[in-house]
This record gives C-alpha cells, sequence and structure tokens, in this order.
C-alpha cells in the first residue's frame, strides 16, 4: 500500500502490529511509545519529512484514550498534576514545532537531536534503577503495598481490581501538590511541575512524541514519585500536547499522513488498553527497566547512524 503524503510503501497490517507491539509494553510505564514510533517511521520505513512529526503526534490522538480510561477507571488519575502538565506544556509545543520546520529539517540533525534526547532520558534512569539519584522510601513502600494488595485480588478471582483504593488528592495548590497512595504521602513543586513540564513541551513538539517519555522518567527519578500513579498523567499529557501539536503543524502546511497515523493509531489502541490493563500485575522496577533498555538502545542506534552518514 502506497501512502501518499509520506512516499512510502508498506503493507497496511505493518503499522498496527508495530504500533501494537511497541504501546503494550511502553504505556505501562506512561509513555505512549511515539518515541519509538519516529525512530521505527525514519529508520525502517524511510519517513524523514517534517511531517512525521505530526504524523507521530496522530498516532498518540488515536491511542491513547483507551489506556487513559484504563487508568481513569482504576483511581490513578492523579488530576492536579494532569492539569498542571497539560497548561505548562501547549505554550512549549508551538515553539517546538517551529524550531523542527525551520531548524531542523535535515533528518541527519534530527536524529541527533532525538538521541540526545533520549540518551539523556535514559541516563536518568539509569541512575534512578542503580540508586545513585536519590529516592523517596514511600515510592517503593507504596509500590509494594500496590503490588502486594493487586496479588490478593488475583488470588481471590477479582482479575478487574477496579476496586482497589484509588489516589487521594490531599493538596492542590500554586506553590505544591500532594497525594496520597497506599498510605504514603507524596508531596512535590507545583513551579517545579510546570518549568519541567515547558521545556519538555518545547522538545516533544520538536520530536514529536507529546512529551510523555520524557515526564515519566522525571517524575520517577526526580520528584520520586510511584510509577503506578504517573503513568495516566503523562499519558493524558501526551494526548492533549499532540492535538495541538497536530494543529500547529497542519496550520504550518506540514500536516501528517492521515492514514498512515490512523493506522498506526488503531493499533497502538488496542495495545495502551492492554498495557494499562496488565501494568498493575508487572513489578514497577521491570517497567522501569524496560524502558530504560529500549530508550539507551534507540539513542545508541540514532548516534550510530549519525556518524556513519
Amino acid at each position: 500500500m502506497e501512502f501518499s503524503v509520506s512516499g512510502i510503501t508498506v503493507a497496511p497490517w505493518v503499522p498496527p502490529l508495530v504500533a501494537f507491539i511497541i504501546s503494550f509494553f511502553t504505556s505501562m510505564g506512561g509513555v505512549s511509545g511515539a518515541f519509538l514510533l519516529l525512530p521505527f517511521q525514519m529508520s525502517v520505513l524511510g519517513y524523514t519529512a517534517p511531517s512525521v512529526s505530526a504524523t507521530n503526534q496522530l498516532f498518540n490522538i488515536v491511542a491513547i484514550p483507551s489506556g487513559v480510561w484504563r487508568y481513569i477507571r482504576e483511581g490513578r488519575m492523579v488530576w492536579p498534576l494532569t492539569w498542571v502538565v497539560i497548561i505548562a506544556t501547549l505554550p512549549g509545543v508551538l515553539i517546538g514545532a517551529i524550531v523542527r520546520i525551520h531548524y531542523l529539517p535535515d533528518p541527519r540533525s534530527f536524529k541527533l537531536f532525538a538521541a540526545a534526547v533520549l540518551l539523556y532520558i535514559g541516563v536518568r534512569m539509569v541512575g534512578d534503577l542503580v540508586g545513585t539519584r536519590s529516592r523517596s522510601g514511600g515510592n517503593d513502600d507504596a509500590e509494594k503495598r500496590f503490588q502486594q494488595l493487586v496479588s490478593e485480588h488475583r488470588k481471590q478471582g477479582e482479575v478487574e481490581s477496579v476496586d482497589l483504593p484509588a489516589v487521594v488528592v490531599r493538596r492542590f495548590g500554586l506553590t505544591r501538590i500532594e497525594y496520597e497512595f497506599y498510605g504514603e504521602f507524596f508531596s512535590f513543586s507545583t513551579p517545579g511541575i510546570s518549568a519541567l513540564a515547558f521545556v519538555v513541551g518545547i522538545v516533544g513538539g520538536i520530536y514529536g512524541i507529546g512529551g510523555g517519555a520524557i515526564m515519566a522518567p522525571f517524575f520517577i527519578s526526580v520528584f520520586g514519585l510511584p510509577v503506578y500513579t504517573v503513568a495516566g498523567a503523562a499519558l493524558m499529557g501526551t494526548l492533549i500536547t499532540s492535538v495541538a501539536g497536530v494543529v500547529i503543524y497542519s496550520w504550518m502546511g506540514v500536516g501528517p499522513d492521515w492514514v498512515l497515523g490512523l493506522l498506526f493509531g488503531i493499533g497502538g489502541a488496542a495495545g495502551m488498553y492492554c498495557g494499562a490493563r496488565a501494568q498493575k500485575f508487572v513489578p514497577a522496577r521491570a517497567i522501569k527497566v524496560m524502558l530504560c533498555l529500549v530508550i539507551v538502545a534507540t539513542a545508541i542506534r540514532y548516534v550510530m547512524e549519525f556518524f556513519r552518514a
């Protein structure tokens, strides 16, 4: 099948299948999988035009709602965190789109930028996993309690586990946000999250990923928040900023390949739902290790491609 906008030819079943596999695993960590879908489009399919960023964000729009709905149903959405991320990220997306179109149109330069972003994320996550980054003890305790309770529910045959205790917001202000998760309290700076989200918006607008791949690792390793509570917020933020990204790119004359993006999105929606549903059965550390390995491997490949060119 030939896609007129991107100029590539690929069997119509390939995009949904690839998107399903990627989204199933990455959605467990609050990441849509767009950061891996972009390398696939550029390196495997040969889609390197600036519109690939908009196509990637179209994938987010179609794929993410199913995963977000699952996290909402299970009461694991930290809404104050979600709204702060959305509001602070949107201006950055506009700036990022402008930078991508006017300053990074060359695929080689863009790959080096993408590699730098991914490598930085991977290094932060490696630091978190080996213990070189400071962590909150409550983070581990809450995640362990959550896993224990899920295990008990499974033994009782309650596979859906929709009646598990939900996140409880204790404070939502201009200076701090606080919430409770399985007997542990988590508090972080509202301006700090806002500043991070603004920068992520710029990077996400350039890269075409919505920002979840950057925000989720930061929430976990820098702010010490449990992965089971940040995944929904990161995905919701990615969804809203991706809508803005597609609108901005289309307005600037480099809209997405709609057919290709929809095919990716259909597979991603199925993978996102299954991944969000399966997340509670997977140890938090396993989720972080998986994300870390994929991110670092992708970054190294981009660096190698840059120097081989």
